[in-house]
């Protein structure tokens, strides 16, 4: 394909480097080159997928027409400014940024520059996450467990915006409502920030979703289930599979395997936004969004810390 879209990633790291290789393998785009603080690092990635070593983000901007921002959140902001100052398109890692002022900050110099920023929500190019978007239509009660064994990366946030931003994006979509009243706990266990914590958030249209995450677990689990009128799903994000019970007739249900067919969310994810910017469209993750969930999860996270400190 000729004029393929000049892509570049900033930070390299455990998810950067697999930025690095998709943009390498897509049809529509080409991995120009990478920047990351760490030059061993750099090295490493830029030999495997035969790229650029840039020595800035600035100078990575001048080459490429879009980027992904995967650094820590707390450096989100400073990135991706001088590379909207370069008119590159964003993919910036969820979430958005650490604070609503950055957030707003970036949707206005993106706005300003007529710029596109797609947030990281993965979860969203999940063939999972488009299974729901076909079947859930009126969801009463939402209930999301994600658990992980603790890792140190990723510590520099609590697990409200490491994890629970996953789910807290997900049920905004599927409830499509504005939230009315959000109740939350959790507790510190090996970092400085939360590690456990649990969410009932309460919309509008009566819905309901009730959201547990920990990244001290002893196994992985990223499952949600969904309650709405004469249905129930269960279904399993990291398996990609699940289940659908149904009223079949009087006093009567059935289960229905989901017919899911599986894919790499991560791929899913790029190749929606290289279609995005080279067509002009809005991401199916926006910035508006990505904001929406970080307030939310700002609001979750300021209750965590009141009840950890009371």
């Amino acid at each position: 394909m000729e004029n393929k879209l000049k892509c570049g990633v900033v930070g390299v790291g455990y998810l950067g480097q697999h930025h690095a290789r998709i943009y390498s393998e897509l049809e529509n785009t080409e991995l120009v080159g990478i920047y990351d603080n760490n030059p061993d690092r750099a090295k490493e990635i830029a030999e495997k997928y035969s790229c650029k070593i840039f020595n800035s983000v600035e100078e990575l901007g001048d080459a490429v027409d879009a980027a992904s921002v995967v650094v820590p959140t707390p450096l989100h902001e400073k990135v991706a400014l001088p590379l909207f100052e370069r008119n590159c398109d964003l993919l910036i890692e969820k979430p958005i940024c650490t604070t609503l002022e950055e957030a707003a900050k970036i949707v206005e110099v993106a706005r300003e520059r007529n710029l596109l920023v797609q947030v990281g929500h993965i979860e969203h190019f999940n063939p999972v996450m488009g299974f729901m978007e076909e079947h859930v239509s009126k969801p009463r009660f939402i209930t999301a467990d994600r658990l992980a064994p603790f890792q140190p990366r990723g510590t520099e946030v609590g697990v409200v915006l490491d994890l629970m931003i996953h789910d807290i994006g997900i049920v905004l979509k599927l409830a499509n409502s504005p939230v009315k009243r959000i109740e939350a706990v959790g507790v510190n266990v090996l970092s400085r920030s939360e590690d456990i914590a649990n969410a009932r958030i309460a919309f509008e249209n009566g819905c309901v979703a009730n959201l547990n995450v920990s990244r001290v677990s002893s196994k992985k689990l990223r499952e949600i289930r969904i309650f709405q009128a004469n249905s129930y799903m269960s279904l399993d994000f990291m398996n990609q599979t699940g289940h659908l019970m149904r009223v079949k007739g009087p006093m009567e249900i059935e289960r229905v395997e989901v017919p899911i067919e599986k894919r790499e969310p991560l791929k899913m994810e790029l190749m929606s936004f290289a279609h995005c910017v080279i067509h002009k469209e809005n991401p199916k993750v926006d910035a508006t969004l990505g904001r929406r969930a970080l307030e939310v999860a700002l609001e979750i996270t300021r209750q965590v810390a009141e009840f950890a400190g009371s």
